[in-house]
């Protein structure tokens, strides 16, 4: 748990920018349902992403475009009531925001009013400004996303390190620069060069979280399935386990079949 912020009754986007100024480092993970973000918001995470990764690891589609707005907002709701402490963030899906500003409006309005997020995420620089300020200028905390942005996935067709030419990389802090002069509070780069994370964290006044982005960057993120080892399949070299509740579960339900077939549970203690 943060030393200096531990104390926050409810961490805001004022806070992180000053967690930033302060040279304390931001914690965040996803989290898609009551019981898990409860528990994390328990533990002193700062932030709590109800990411569209929810389409991968609660639904088990391949990407995250199938997962709709309805979802979104089901998700969000159920995380929104677990958490006392965290700053809540919320992605708009795939297709509710790109292309429209008018739409971008009306799904951060939804988010916003149905689940009682705090704020909202959206893939993407220069080409969504439009939807961006229009977001904005309704009250919406708005956090950016660039680098790998897994909307685009069929875009790029891999999932390998961006940036890694001075085309993409210039871009790139092109972006981060007009997301910040936007009014973004803070910005999401994912697997780029550890020294381009430099570059953007140093020249921005805005928190920058990365996901296998380096070390340099305000804070860190990762999937919460992914960092306590439910999810065994995904094994990507920015991944730090932290348990292996694979094994556990795994071994637990065993116990439990074992026990319900040789009788052994209940027992006496256990029924009325």
């Amino acid at each position: 748990m943060s030393t200096k912020f531990s104390d926050i009754r409810r961490v805001t986007t004022h806070q992180l920018h000053a967690m930033k100024e302060a040279g304390e480092k931001i914690s965040m993970l996803t989290a898609y349902d009551y019981s898990m973000a409860k528990i994390i918001d328990a533990a002193g995470i700062d932030v709590i992403l109800v990411g569209d990764s929810a389409s991968n690891v609660m639904a088990g589609n391949e990407t995250t475009l199938p997962i709709t707005l309805d979802h979104m907002i089901y998700h969000a709701t159920s995380v929104v009531k677990a958490a006392e402490r965290a700053l809540i963030v919320v992605d708009i899906p795939f297709g509710s925001y790109q292309g429209s500003s008018t739409a971008a409006l009306k799904s951060a309005i939804r988010i916003m009013k149905e689940s009682g997020a705090h704020s909202v995420k959206m893939e993407g620089g220069l080409e969504i400004k439009d939807s961006v300020e229009r977001v904005l200028s309704a009250g919406v905390p708005v956090m950016g996303h660039l680098g790998l942005t897994p909307q685009s996935i069929y875009k790029f067709g891999t999932y390998s390190v961006r940036a890694r030419e001075e085309a993409e990389a210039n871009k790139l802090i092109e972006d981060a620069v007009a997301l910040e002069a936007m009014g973004c509070f803070a910005i999401v780069i994912e697997k780029v060069p550890a020294e381009l994370t430099r570059q953007v964290a140093e020249k921005l006044a805005i928190p920058i979280i990365g996901i296998g982005a380096g070390p340099y960057a305000d804070g860190q993120v990762l999937v919460v399935h992914d960092m306590l080892g439910i999810n065994k399949e995904f094994n990507p070299r920015f991944l730090r386990r932290y348990a292996d509740l694979h094994t556990s579960i795994t071994q637990a339900v065993q116990g439990y079949v074992t026990d319900v077939k040789s009788g052994s549970f209940p027992d006496k203690k256990e029924s009325y």
